[in-house]
């Protein structure tokens, strides 16, 4: 067993309007993504089923050839491989979950989020 306290998780900066905290463990990981008013999560797909839920503000995503806005108190589920992309209509706080975890997000070869 861990306990974590986000608090005490580091913040981790990937551009101007995107930054994160990540909690992983064997099979599956959490963050909370922290994305400014306009910012732009680039179209990218990965073999991770993810679930976001909206903690604040609200996310405008494309998937699978559909539009839908996230709001505050809401949830999405991206199936695994399903290329998405998404803008904040305000600013936003999300937590993802992901099974199973994400190498990228965490040897940092994320460069689709790494823009400056």
């Amino acid at each position: 067993m861990t306990h974590f306290e986000w608090d005490k998780v580091p913040t981790e900066v990937l551009s101007d309007t995107i930054s994160r905290k990540v909690i992983t463990g064997e099979k599956a990981m959490v963050a909370q993504v922290f994305i400014a008013k306009d910012g732009i999560v680039p179209l990218h797909h990965h073999e991770s089923e993810q679930i976001t839920y909206i903690l604040k503000g609200a996310l405008h995503f494309k998937l699978e050839g559909r539009e839908v806005t996230v709001h505050a108190g809401e949830v999405l589920h991206i199936p695994s491989n399903v290329p998405h992309e998404a803008v904040a209509l305000e600013d936003t706080i999300d937590l993802d979950i992901f099974s199973p975890i994400r190498p990228d997000w965490l040897d940092g070869s994320d460069a689709y989020l790494r823009r400056k």
